[in-house]
């Protein structure tokens, strides 16, 4: 999954008004984790700092322990470690606070009120620049992925580790940004499903969102 995390981030940056990649960029990792998306995305050339947050003490601790490893990411600015929530974050005051991209990767399907969650992220983003999250619609397919099969049958993760009801769809997410100011318009909001195929790992498939997982991006209006 985290390849195709790259790869959706790079193919939002190449929708106007932008003429190439930006350079330099900025990253806000909201609900990092053990640092997967964090530690790789502090390593790519065109990154200038990220700051990775995740309420977990135990999780934020796995992710300083694995960025030891490598001296890159413990040269000064380039990828720093909080144990906070996006809520307990300063709000940015001047754009030069803000972020180029704000990520939520498999966040916003845990969170029990995702509207004032989404307005929270809001002020993190820079003009230009993109939230970028992934999540789960809520489908039958979704269901019976990720509840039955992945949960009570084959056992991937715990029992209770998803509430269905949770699940968001593309739609909801359009309708929410487009119902705010100063977001998503002249082609700033882009949606791509993704979905695993056994034997070659997870592929995005155009229309996939209407199935289960999917990406999703936003553009701060510059």
């Amino acid at each position: 999954m985290n390849p195709l995390r790259h790869d959706f981030i790079s193919s939002c940056h190449t929708l106007k008004p932008h003429s190439s990649p930006p350079k330099n960029l900025s990253y806000l990792d909201v609900g990092c984790g053990g640092g997967i998306f964090a530690e790789s995305a502090a390593r790519l050339p065109d990154t200038a700092t990220i700051t990775a947050i995740d309420p977990s003490s135990d999780v934020i601790e796995v992710a300083r322990q694995h960025a030891r490893r490598d001296p890159l990411l413990q040269e000064p600015g380039r990828l720093t470690y909080l144990n906070q929530a996006i809520e307990d974050l300063d709000v940015p005051g001047q754009p030069e606070e803000q972020y180029d991209v704000v990520t939520l990767f498999e966040v916003i399907e845990h969170i029990n009120t995702p509207a004032p969650f989404l307005k929270t992220c809001l002020p993190f983003v820079k003009p230009g620049g993109w939230i970028i999250l992934s999540t789960i619609a809520r489908t039958w397919t979704s269901w019976l992925t990720t509840k039955v099969v992945a949960e009570d049958v084959v056992g991937l993760v715990p029992k209770g580790t998803h509430a269905w009801s949770k699940y968001i769809n593309a739609d909801e997410l359009e309708k929410f940004f487009g119902a705010q100011r100063e977001w998503g318009i002249n082609g700033g909001m882009k949606t791509m499903g993704c979905v695993y195929v056994p034997g070659l790992g997870w592929r995005m498939v155009v229309g996939g969102e209407q199935w289960g997982n999917y990406f999703f991006g936003v553009r701060k209006d510059p």
